[in-house]
């Protein structure tokens, strides 16, 4: 026994061994499936947090340029100019202008929470003036108001003397009568050309909190921290660190192109820069964040590959020593009649062993050729398209592009062409042959006919469609010759007998299904007489024993029906009555069960909720049970024509009703906040809770005009009432019917009512006075 075990042992262990290096593939697969893990997690992980980091960023700078804007509309303030010019002994005594100065700049606390708090200082007298009150001297309001460890010195001559132009001072600890707080203070010097010494000073204090609200987003998300440094490398503002950590922090990337995010650490660092500022954005994000996908997708592996790793070890094992065990006896038997000593049989080994391997190479060769060969979302997207599982535009359109199929119009033909010689063998050889003939056949209907969708319909048949333009469709006379003369070219060539089925021409999409299904009957239609060539739908035979409702049709009519398309479904049932009444003579019997399945049809309806009207959805039941098939066909359609149509109209009631209550609302909420200068579409669309290209569309079609030329008439005539009160000065007119600016009033006046202001003013007055 010992001696067997030693005689077979050499080759077993060789088929062994082969086993398991063919084993090391799932590891080696498991291996790369894990890395590849890694790498895309991170890269996605990455991703999201640059874009993260760049909304936060985008956000941040959004709300600074607003804070900019407000110092720039300060700067062309008339009255802010007047009290920036006056003379000091006027200046103490304009009691009326700071009042007026003050209510005027109060307002735009509320526009911007990055406004909350901010002063001007009035370098001619000497004043500090906020919304609230009136300083008289700056040190009454630097000793309420100043920042920790700063000297009032410093204070001035930093912020209120210096020409500061858009200048952002990093975040700094703010000392008032009631807290503390840190501040980041932008600074602005008026007016915007001033270069030596400003006449005003313009100092905006923004709560860090805020700020922060930005950058929180990738730190909840991630729990890793930002921070914001500006040209100088000083710490504007800071989220989930400190400024003692963060100067601890090394190989920062400098967020330029290419050098966005580094490792440290535990850590990902990423940088995002701002070109026109300067300022670098820079958060972390701890790996452990990253690698959570990464994990669960390592231990999914780790177990599939120990599954795989025991059984194939198994399995080794058995197939090693049932392949062996007749290897080792020959090689024994043979060498023992050769006198040979009972040595390893190596090149036994070898030879079956090479063989096998290059039969391994070259199958997966050819599986490769045939996998290139066939482009599977083409031929699916084709596939979908002949048996008409398209219902609308929208999703014809973006299937087409997403298989890269060109569709060149809405008319044609569509057809089969059977290969009669390959039929009935499942053989390699047969298959491998039904392979080469598809191809022939393929390629030869593309060289006829460039622009042909051709794709496999089964073993031995090849589904064709020829698309077009209604006006440039070819003439079927002309269609059926070319496929005559490619059926003679390819028996002859290749002696290679094939049939073509050919469905009526079709002049719409939605009948695609329709034709193909003809070519299909019209194919079996020739396999049954052993007709040969192009056999059309309308040269065969109908069965009239059945009646023709496929569940294709059914499904297309249920859709339009719910879409509320009354047209489209009068048309397929139309295509019903004529394939089931005019093509076919069915009997009573047929005929009853096709009334049937229509009435199921339309109860399905009702089954799926698409009508939810109590009153409506019984009503309907009831005459859909009414129906009786011996009140003869023309009445039964119409009957069922009738009820399809009452369901359209239901549902495109329901659309007016939508569209009229979402108009209204849009109208209402014009009417209360036309006065907002930042009224914008998206506003309107958050108010009625509608997307907002429905809105704008829904509101056109509704008003015949678009909501932006209706809100611009609406303050026109808002301002027209207002014009009539005298007191009322023009530019206080123009921001109560939301603009921005005066000029702009004007401008829209003089378009909409073709004289300015001032003159409909005067005529009105004058039109009041006869």
């Amino acid at each position: 026994m010992k001696q067997v075990w030693l005689n077979i042992s050499p080759v077993f262990r060789r088929f062994l061994m082969s086993y398991l290096i063919v084993l090391m593939i799932p590891l080696i697969a498991g291996y790369v499936s894990y890395r590849t893990s890694i790498d895309v997690a991170e890269q996605s992980s990455l991703k999201t947090s640059i874009m993260t980091l760049q909304q936060s960023k985008d956000l941040m700078e959004r709300r600074l340029a607003e804070v900019q804007g407000f110092t720039k509309q300060l700067a062309i303030n008339q009255d802010l100019a007047r009290l920036m010019t006056a003379r000091s002994d006027e200046q103490n005594y304009d009691v009326y202008g700071l009042w007026k100065m003050m209510r005027d700049i109060a307002s735009y606390s509320q526009t911007n929470d990055f406004l909350s708090n901010f002063y001007i200082y009035l370098r001619n007298s000497h004043l500090v003036l906020t919304p609230s009150t009136v300083y008289y001297r700056p040190e009454l309001f630097y000793e309420s108001n100043h920042y920790e460890g700063m000297t009032f010195e410093t204070w001035k001559k930093n912020f209120l003397e210096k020409s500061n132009l858009s200048m952002v001072v990093p975040q700094h600890d703010y000392v008032t009568k009631t807290h503390q707080q840190t501040m980041v203070t932008f600074v602005q010097a008026l007016p915007l050309n001033s270069f030596d010494t400003p006449l005003a000073s313009v100092v905006v204090l923004i709560d860090t909190k805020k700020m922060s609200t930005y950058l929180s987003g990738i730190t909840d998300q991630y729990g890793g921290w930002a921070f914001v440094r500006n040209h100088d490398g000083e710490t504007v503002l800071s989220e989930g660190i400190t400024g003692s950590d963060i100067a601890k922090i090394r190989n920062i990337p400098s967020g330029k192109p290419g050098d966005i995010s580094r490792a440290a650490d535990d850590m990902l660092l990423i940088s995002i820069r701002d070109e026109l500022s300067g300022w670098v954005y820079t958060a972390g994000v701890p790996k452990s964040a990253l690698m959570i996908n990464a994990n669960r997708i390592k231990n999914i592996t780790g177990i599939l590959t120990a599954i795989s790793l025991i059984s194939g070890l198994v399995i080794g094992l058995v197939l090693a020593y049932r392949s062996s065990a007749p290897i080792n006896n020959l090689i024994i038997s043979l060498k023992k009649q050769l006198g040979l000593e009972l040595s390893t049989g190596i090149q036994d080994y070898d030879f079956i062993a090479g063989n096998i391997s290059s039969l391994i190479a070259s199958n997966r060769q050819l599986e490769q050729e045939l996998h290139n060969q066939v482009p599977l979302i083409r031929d699916a997207f084709i596939k979908r398209l002949l048996v008409g599982e398209f219902y609308n535009e929208e999703e014809l359109a973006a299937a087409s592009a997403q298989a890269g199929v060109s569709i060149k119009g809405d008319a044609g033909y569509a057809g089969l062409a059977k290969i009669n010689t390959y039929g009935g063998s499942d053989s390699r050889e047969s298959l491998a042959e039904s392979s080469v003939a598809r191809l022939i056949v393929r390629q030869s209907l593309m060289e006829a006919e460039p622009d042909m969708l051709v794709t496999d319909w089964g073993q031995d048949k090849l589904a064709f469609l020829l698309l077009r333009t209604s006006k440039l469709a070819p003439d079927e006379a002309l269609v059926i010759q070319r496929l005559q003369d490619l059926a003679g070219t390819l028996f002859s060539h290749y002696h290679m007998p094939v049939q073509f089925g050919m469905g009526r021409p079709f002049e719409a999409l939605a009948d695609v299904g329709r034709s193909f299904g003809e070519a299909a009957e019209a194919l079996d239609y020739a396999a049954f007489t052993d007709e040969g060539g192009v056999i059309r739908y309308e040269d065969s035979s109908r069965d009239a024993s059945l009646f023709y409702y496929p569940i294709e049709t059914e499904t297309r009519l249920l859709n339009t029906i719910k879409s509320g398309d009354g047209k489209e479904a009068m048309r397929i049932l139309e295509h019903i009555a004529v394939r089931n009444f005019h093509e076919r003579e069915l009997s009573r019997e047929m005929t009853e069960q096709l009334i049937g399945e229509l009435k199921g049809t339309l109860l399905k309806l009702l089954d799926q909720k698409a009508g939810d009207d109590p009153e409506f959805t019984e009503n309907l039941q009831c005459r859909i049970a009414q129906i009786q098939p011996f009140e003869g066909t023309d009445r039964l359609l119409g009957q069922i024509s009738e009820m399809i149509g009452l369901y359209c109209s239901m549902v495109e009631e329901k659309k007016n009703a939508l569209h009229h209550q979402t108009v209204q609302q849009v109208k209402h909420f014009l009417a209360s906040a036309y006065g907002d200068a930042d009224l914008t579409l998206y506003h309107i669309a958050k108010q009625v809770g509608r997307p907002e290209k429905y809105v704008s569309t829904v509101f056109k079609e509704s008003e015949g005009e678009p909501w932006f030329d209706y809100l611009e008439r609406l303050r026109i005539d808002k301002a027209s009432e207002l014009l009539l009160n005298r007191a009322l000065k023009i530019d206080d007119i123009a921001e109560r019917v939301g603009y921005n600016s005066a000029h702009s009033f004007r401008r829209a006046f003089k378009r909409a009512r073709g004289i300015s202001p001032s003159m409909f003013r005067e005529a009105a007055e004058l039109g009041g006075s006869h």
